[in-house]
């Protein structure tokens, strides 16, 4: 390639990941190869897995709320639920102990100066985000409103488990289970506000974009957060929140606004989104080229694009937690799928000897988790594993092994959950 035509690539890869130009009719082929020109996709694939910045208790940076150790643990600019902390707390996660994902920090939006900005070729005359169609924080407020169930779950959620259970070498934030969380939501749906702002049939995909900073990494600003929707999910149950658990959006969850798509990947769920663009030919940014896309061995050449969230189960107990033998315990877990409601959950405490069912305590229905218990009464003390198995009503059931990917997204395998059974001691016994 010549130089002056690298050194072109790269201003035009560097502008359009930073959101300040679009790539008209440039096709994923042709991003790689702008990538490699630039030297952006090599930067990006290397960049390290963010560390704690803190000990284990204290806020990551510029997380807002308090991040006691008994209900988080931290992992750089997040915080991840530890799964005892929603024993016996009821359906809802608690906003106190919800999980955070950021990619930079947590923004203070003042509501009353907010405004939500629609724009692009999809719509009616094709404003430029200079001509945007704007609601307000109040006009929003005062449209029909809709109130749901749903979880949110980050695409890394539970990626540790590549590399301790089966020895796979994966990039990202080193999750356990907790980046997960289930809420009470109220909003608007999303396809009001775009048929009000003027959605034309041409319309292909949408694209929200968040008010956090822009995200620097390996030297490349990305730009904001943002990754397009196909505009037939955006017109079906995707939903504009203000509300959480029946309290105004917390700063640490999206205030004043946030996308909400359920049964999608978290990063389709932009948190402070400022404004969408909604546009007649599909659109591509960092979050649905380079991250939030499958690659590895077993996937084809360029990726496959992650969408609808994966299966998987946690207990309530900790990691390596003590049960005594002869005495009766009852274990409590939870189970969720982005393909349905959950059916079923067979568990086994003999490391998969064994299995039989557990009780479910609620219904089966699409984009939450259902509780679960079981009771135990172990006999012989020495080490074990808990694992539970769930199948949902789309017909999938969790694997014993997921297949692995770079960046470690959608793992869904069965999870050996390590336990103790201690004897009792002489007082105990008598």
């Amino acid at each position: 390639m010549p130089a002056d035509e690298s050194a072109y690539d790269r201003r035009r890869l560097r502008q359009w990941l930073a959101g300040e130009a679009r790539l008209e009719g440039v096709s994923r082929r042709d991003l790689l190869r702008l990538g490699a020109a630039a030297g952006v996709l090599s930067a990006v694939a290397a960049m390290p897995v963010p560390q704690a910045a803190a000990d284990a208790g204290l806020p990551g940076p510029g997380i807002v709320k308090p991040l006691p150790p008994d209900l988080f643990t931290v992992r750089g600019t997040n915080a991840e639920t530890n799964w005892t902390a929603l024993r016996g707390v009821g359906f809802h996660t608690p906003i106190d102990r919800f999980f955070v994902r950021n990619h930079t920090s947590t923004p203070r939006v003042d509501s009353g100066q907010w405004s939500l900005k629609v724009w692009g070729s999809g719509l009616h005359g094709a404003p430029g985000i200079d001509q945007a169609v704007e609601f307000g924080y109040d006009d929003l407020r005062r449209l029909p409103s809709v109130t749901l169930d749903a979880f949110v779950e980050c695409a890394g959620n539970a990626r540790s488990y590549f590399t301790t259970q089966q020895g796979d070498t994966v990039t990202g934030t080193a999750w356990t289970l907790g980046a997960v969380g289930t809420a009470r939501w109220r909003g608007v749906r999303l396809s009001h506000v775009l048929r009000l702002a003027g959605l034309s049939r041409h319309a292909v995909d949408i694209q929200p974009r968040g008010l956090d900073d822009e995200w620097v990494t390996a030297g490349v600003n990305l730009g904001r957060v943002r990754r397009p929707l196909p505009v037939a999910k955006a017109l079906d149950d995707v939903v504009l929140a203000y509300e959480m658990n029946g309290e105004v959006l917390p700063y640490d969850h999206g205030h004043p606004v946030r996308v909400l798509v359920p049964s999608w990947v978290g990063i389709s769920s932009i948190k402070w989104v400022g404004d969408i663009e909604v546009s007649a030919e599909p659109l591509y940014s960092p979050w649905n080229t380079d991250f939030y896309r499958l690659f590895g061995p077993a996937c084809p050449d360029g990726g496959v694009l992650v969408s609808r969230q994966t299966i998987k189960s946690a207990f309530e107990v900790a990691a390596g937690a003590s049960y005594t033998a002869g005495d009766r315990h009852r274990v409590t877990g939870r189970s969720w799928s982005g393909h349905g409601g959950i059916s079923r959950v067979e568990v086994s405490t003999d490391s998969g000897a064994t299995w039989r069912e557990a009780e479910l305590h609620d219904r089966p229905r699409a984009s939450v988790w259902s509780r679960w218990s079981f009771d135990w009464q172990p006999e012989t003390p020495g080490d074990t594993a808990l694992l539970a198995r769930a199948s949902d009503t789309g017909g999938r059931t969790q694997p014993f092994h997921t297949v692995p990917n770079t960046q470690g997204y959608l793992f869904d395998a069965v999870i050996r959950h390590p336990v103790t059974v201690v004897a009792r001691t002489p007082a105990e016994a008598r």
